[in-house]
């Protein structure tokens, strides 16, 4: 228990990071929510939980090919934001973002990718 009580607090503090960043500079906290952070931190976890290395493997694979459809989101957001508010816009964001990985999934499976 103790060991997840840490996962916790250094995974929550790196988004408290950004965040805190984000508030001092629009530019270098963008740059580290860019960042793999939280996916080199899963990585680490895998590694120090002893997992084999094929499903450390595919967590990098499956993360390249889940971050993709999610990239309109960061072009249309600022856009939405501006003309309908914050929340909805992060409401449209994310119905777009799922749109964009339903037909991601779809033309990438014609390559042998399963995602869904």
């Amino acid at each position: 228990m103790p060991w997840l009580i840490v996962k916790y607090l250094i995974t929550a503090g790196v988004v408290v990071a950004v965040s805190e960043i984000a508030k001092r500079s629009d530019r270098l906290g963008a740059l580290v929510a860019s960042l793999p952070l939280v996916t080199f931190l899963a990585l680490i976890w895998l590694y120090v939980e002893k997992q084999p290395m094929a499903k450390i493997a595919n967590h990098a694979w499956y993360t390249f090919w889940y971050v993709v459809p999610t990239l309109p989101m960061f072009l249309l957001f600022p856009r939405l934001l501006a003309r309908f508010g914050f929340w909805a816009a992060l409401g449209l964001s994310a119905v777009v973002t799922v749109v964009c990985f339903v037909v991601f999934a779809v033309v990438v499976r014609s390559f042998g990718i399963r995602l869904l």
